[in-house]
């Protein structure tokens, strides 16, 4: 543990951040991080609690109470290998991880949860900066071949684990880039995407091939999901290529709203908007790129998706931003003897929010509507309704009826399913979620229906974290690793 009283003596300290007018000129991460002296603060406050929740509450099973004393230590080196041991790419999930091990630390039952992300983000910078992160070739070739679809955090952690096994591993990617969502879904300024190209360089010197703008399969008809792919390559090609397949593609079929004026023009998924910023501030020339400067925009959805939208729209300059949420509004602490050591339910306000937004809860669009004049065929304003529960069922509330003036609307309620028409391809099996079907068992876990084929991540657990994703990889690497050789020594 770290300093045995040290929970008694410190109080958590949170990361900071530039202020708003500042970062709101750029697309750089902004995230002030802890320096040496404070990560070791919080590691002391890390207590010997007997049973450390935070193991169990996070999906990769990080181990938390080690790392945390090593850091109070000062054995940043030995953090970091322990860091690794279970997680690829801490420099991932500690920028963009909700940190679920953070609401199970024991300390959060009566107090504040110790810095568990601060701590992880301060020791895989440093191990960057240190230069100890480096590539880790197997020592010997297995001669097995194994196909890796889609290079988000799922196929990146499964490729690199598949590689470091001995299998020479190569990871397809419709788009131009690597990293899935991860490079296209999460804005620069939360995340920038140096920290991916440098894991794909660390990759490619333990021996993954990585093959870009090339897809498997086949996309599915009138679908608003990003494709860069110059080259089509087919399920059989690829079985006959290669001894294993896995699929890790993301979970990209938006969910739509089905209202009246949902043809207008100014109506766009999220995941048609944040991309193609992601892609300008990578240096690609875009034609007719969707901009919310100067405009009212009206995001539909409350989650992390809808919070990107907000941030993204407040750097180009938007009129007005404002963010619909159909549940109620969170109380603003959580019933901790209720909820700990699990995911509370509470009111949760991002950095872009605090950039200038407005947030209407217990909310409804009952129709967009469009303009006249020049603007006809062009989304105006929402009409909208408030609603609230009643007997277990969300009704309307009588009267409440508003109209909002919008130039923009994103919506970002989520995300229900993978490419179906890629599982098709292959003829794997859909759960009734539309997720490939296979299962997370020891035995023949992420194996699907198909001989050789295998699912891991969004594309077999539906919309999720990073940090699953990255969990789902590793195991699934595993299973793929016992499947080819009989025998796996790589860690669930």
């Amino acid at each position: 543990m770290g300093k045995v009283t040290g929970f008694l003596e410190y109080e958590r300290q949170e990361e900071g951040y530039e202020p708003p007018k500042e970062r709101l000129k750029t697309w750089k991460e902004f995230v002030i991080a802890l320096n040496d002296e404070q990560a070791k603060v919080q590691g002391a406050r890390c207590m010997d609690c007997g049973t450390p929740f935070c193991n169990s509450g996070c999906p990769v099973n990080n181990i938390i109470p080690d790392f945390n004393d090593l850091v109070f230590q000062g054995d940043w080196a030995s953090a970091l290998e322990t860091l690794h041991q279970t997680n690829n790419f801490p420099e991932f999930t500690g920028r963009v991880c909700p940190a679920p091990c953070e609401a199970a630390c024991t300390l959060n039952v009566n107090d504040e949860p110790v810095g568990i992300k601060s701590i992880e983000h301060a020791i895989i910078d440093r191990g960057w900066n240190e230069g100890w992160v480096k590539p880790q070739p197997a020592a010997a070739k297995t001669g097995r071949k194994v196909a890796v679809v889609g290079s988000g955090p799922a196929g990146m952690a499964a490729a690199q684990q598949l590689a470091r096994a001995g299998h020479a591993v190569t990871v397809f990617e419709k788009n131009s880039r690597i990293g899935g969502l991860l490079r296209y879904g999460i804005p620069d300024f939360k995340m920038e995407k140096t920290h991916i190209d440098r894991r794909v360089a660390q990759m490619e010197a333990e021996g993954v091939v990585f093959r870009t703008s090339v897809l498997v399969g086949a996309m599915p008809e009138g679908a608003k999901i990003t494709n860069d792919a110059k080259e089509t390559i087919s399920p059989e090609q690829l079985k006959a290529d290669f001894d294993a397949v896995l699929l890790t593609g993301g979970s990209e079929i938006s969910r739509d709203l089905p209202v009246p004026g949902r043809e207008l023009d100014g109506v766009h998924f999220a995941m048609e908007f944040l991309p193609q910023q992601n892609k300008v501030v990578a240096g690609d020339k875009l034609k007719g790129q969707l901009k919310a400067t100067g405009k009212h925009v009206i995001v539909i959805g409350g989650g992390d998706t809808g919070s990107d939208c907000v941030g993204t729209s407040n750097r180009h300059g938007a009129a007005s931003v404002t963010q619909f949420e159909l549940m109620p509004q969170p109380p603003e602490e959580e019933n901790k003897p209720m909820t700990w050591p699990y995911w509370p339910y509470k009111l949760r306000t991002s950095s872009s929010h605090e950039e200038g937004c407005d947030r209407e809860f217990a909310i409804a669009t009952k129709e967009l509507v469009g303009g006249s004049g020049k603007d006809k065929g062009r989304v105006a304003a929402l009409k909208t309704v408030r609603v609230q529960f009643q007997g277990g069922k969300m009704v309307e509330v009588p009267g409440s009826e508003q109209e909002y003036k919008a130039d923009l609307v994103l919506l970002a309620m989520g995300f229900v399913a993978p490419a179906g028409s890629v599982l098709e391809a292959f003829g794997v099996d859909k759960d009734n979620r539309g997720n490939a079907k296979a299962t997370t068992e020891a035995a023949g876990g992420y194996k699907t229906n198909v001989d050789k084929v295998f699912a891991a991540g969004d594309m077999r657990r539906g919309q999720s974290l990073v940090v699953w994703a990255i969990r789902e990889g590793r195991q699934a690497a595993r299973a793929v690793d016992e499947y080819l050789m009989g025998q796996s020594e790589l860690p669930r």
